[in-house]
């Protein structure tokens, strides 16, 4: 779990420094390691928003709904 953390931790920095090719990456691969997260999908998705990709993004902040239908942050 802790690897997750820091995957998220390295990827919201890159996020906020708008390097959001990077910050996909890191959302990426802590997926890999945990694909029921709604919150790990919602990072995703606003990465590829950031990136202009709108219909990715659509399908994942879809996937955290499903994952979590009271999701507040899927957006």
């Amino acid at each position: 779990m802790d690897q997750i953390k820091e995957l998220v931790l390295k990827g919201q920095s890159f996020l906020e420094s708008g390097n959001f090719e990077y910050a996909l990456g890191y959302f990426e691969q802590a997926l890999l390691l945990n694909q029921n997260d709604p919150e790990l999908w919602n990072f995703k998705a606003v990465s590829l928003r950031s990136l202009g990709r709108y219909e990715e993004a659509l399908e994942c902040f879809n996937k955290s709904l499903e994952i979590d239908p009271r999701d507040k942050h899927a957006s």
